[in-house]
């Protein structure tokens, strides 16, 4: 049967088995618009900023293992989506963004509202298509899904001109079949590269785990757990790894890096083995990678070829999904012992936390907060981070229990990413608790969306940590900068007013016993709830390894302010 390209669009992503677009309409997405009243059981979200969009389908991918959809017109429309692109493309989120163009007759000829999209993303989708014919808007849509999909997952942008959404013509769905990208499992990996880790394996001292992304993506953690367990191995995670094992498992050591653990730093330092499971090696991870891990053999198991050897050079490169080695690993395996190692990273622990920052000195600081949400959901809710110190206590205070418990804004590390992805999130899995959790200067560029959660009828906690300051920055500027505070200082609307404006139930926290009791209130309400707690201003994320550093130079707090270990 014949149809217009703005219905094949809506068709193809019918049978792709997409029942939820996000997206904003324009001049030139009118065709497609038009279209979508034909297609009564897909539900489109309209965001209030494109950026929303983008955030809310990477929310939507990240949270369901789908592939999240976003819609835009031509121009600013699209433009407005790069920033979503990018923080999908560095956290390997499948997504797949529509934009509208100009007319054909007018590309390049600097129409109103046409931009070189496909020039524009080049850089930060793992593919893009401008479609000028409305026979190849269904293989480009069916490709797209596959390219996002195939390996590592990532973003992919298709820019179809204003004449081909109107031209007719027949939907031929299996001729649209895409060839070159379909969704398959990675050849096998060589016996001899296998043997090689398994040698490893069996002869290390000190091996550690360190768990990235790719556990989730892979859903790997079922075996991740088997594999630590048989083999007695540590578990250390990156940012996005957090979840990948239980938090309160005696083999998880917490997250590395920037700001991780101060035992979990010194682990990777210590050991003589590091098994890296789909993660990335990035400078927040490693600090000086010269001095990264300096008695440690490497063995990296990652889907991607271009991050092996990328950033660092590892004995053993195995290029393959990380479930499937780990299925490969385990019946070669005997039953494993470290029970030396595990004492050491015990004693470690024992002497390293320093959790006085949670006991009650009068102040109200952010880790009090994420330690009563922990509590209070029992590390299960669904958190949903912003990007500055917020984050990174959410990280080391929340216990997460369940696996893909933790959305943030990694390798791109975007303000203003929380409460759209939160709504994405949300959406995606309607029967889990979700929270929320941002600075008062991220919440502020993407407030906006308040109103897409009150028009959607989205269950939604918010908790506003509002310091009055850009708070990761001003930790830096009192660090390197001699406490010179430049352009770090907010001035805040009322954000329990603000809420009420949007008809949302709201309260201001400021004191330490009111903490347990809000977040009780917004568990209970039917409805959205947002919670401004104003937190003490100059309280810093600590352990930190200054950028550049090696990961034995951390800035620690102690009782007398800071130490350099």
């Amino acid at each position: 049967m014949e149809m217009s390209g703005a219905h094949i669009v809506w068709e193809c992503l019918q049978r792709e088995g997409v029942d939820t677009v996000f997206g904003y309409p324009g001049g030139n997405v009118l065709s497609i618009y038009d279209a979508l009243l034909d297609y009564p059981s897909m539900r489109h979200v309209l965001a209030r900023h494109e950026q929303g969009a983008c955030h809310m389908a990477d929310g939507y991918g990240r949270a369901s293992g789908r592939t999240g959809v976003v819609l835009a017109t031509s121009g600013p429309g699209a433009t407005n989506l790069v920033t979503g692109l990018a923080t999908a493309m560095l956290d390997s989120v499948p997504l797949v963004a529509i934009t509208g163009q100009v007319r054909s007759e007018l590309l390049a000829s600097d129409a109103f509202q046409e931009v070189d999209m496909t020039g524009v993303t080049l850089p930060i989708t793992k593919h893009n298509y401008l479609v000028q014919g409305v026979e190849d808007i269904a293989p480009a849509i069916r490709e797209a899904f596959a390219v996002a999909n195939h390996g590592r997952p990532g973003p992919v942008l298709v820019d179809i001109t204003a004449d081909a959404q109107k031209a007719r013509t027949t939907l031929r769905w299996d001729a649209a079949a895409p060839t070159r990208h379909m969704r398959h499992v990675p050849p096998k990996p060589p016996k001899a590269i296998i043997d090689r880790a398994l040698a490893l394996l069996r002869t290390a001292k000190r091996p550690l785990i360190l768990a990235g992304h790719g556990v989730m993506l892979s859903g790997a953690a079922s075996e991740l757990m088997h594999f630590a367990e048989h083999t007695s191995t540590p578990i250390a995670t990156t940012l996005l790894g957090i979840g990948a094992l239980p938090a309160s498992h005696s083999l998880n050591l917490g997250m590395v890096g920037m700001h991780g653990e101060s035992w979990a730093n010194q682990a990777i330092q210590e050991a003589d083995l590091i098994l890296a499971l789909g993660m990335r090696f990035d400078d927040r991870v490693t600090g000086d990678v010269q001095s990264f891990a300096p008695q440690a053999k490497k063995i990296h198991v990652e889907i991607d070829a271009s991050e092996i050897h990328k950033n660092v050079r590892v004995d053993v490169p195995i290029l393959a999904d990380v479930r499937d080695v780990l299925n490969e690993f385990l019946p070669e395996l005997e039953k494993l012992e470290h029970a030396e190692w595990l004492d050491f990273l015990r004693h470690l622990r024992s002497h390293a936390r320093a959790d006085a920052i949670l006991e009650d000195h009068g102040d109200l600081g952010a880790p009090q907060i994420i330690d009563a949400l922990w509590r209070a959901t029992e590390g299960r809710a669904l958190m949903v981070t912003d990007v500055g110190q917020h984050q990174m206590w959410e990280a080391q205070y929340y216990r997460h229990e369940t696996s893909n418990g933790l959305i943030t804004s990694g390798g791109l590390g975007t303000m203003g990413f929380a409460l759209p992805a939160a709504i994405g999130a949300k959406m995606a899995c309607p029967e889990r608790e979700v929270w929320v959790v941002v600075g008062d200067g991220g919440f502020q560029m993407n407030m906006q969306e308040l109103m897409t959660l009150v028009q959607e009828g989205i269950k939604l906690n918010i908790a506003i940590v509002n310091n009055g300051y850009l708070g990761m920055v001003r930790q830096l500027q009192e660090f390197f900068c001699g406490r010179r505070y430049a352009s770090v200082a907010m001035a805040n609307p009322d954000f329990v007013k603000l809420a009420d404006a949007f008809g949302i139930e709201a309260l201001r926290v400021s004191e330490r016993n009111q903490v347990a009791h809000s977040i009780q209130q917004a568990r209970a309400c039917d409805g959205p709830f947002l919670i401004e707690f104003q937190v003490e201003q100059e309280l810093s994320v600590y352990p930190m390894v200054p950028a550049g550093a090696s990961l034995d130079n951390m800035l620690r707090r102690n009782g007398n302010g800071v130490a350099i270990l």
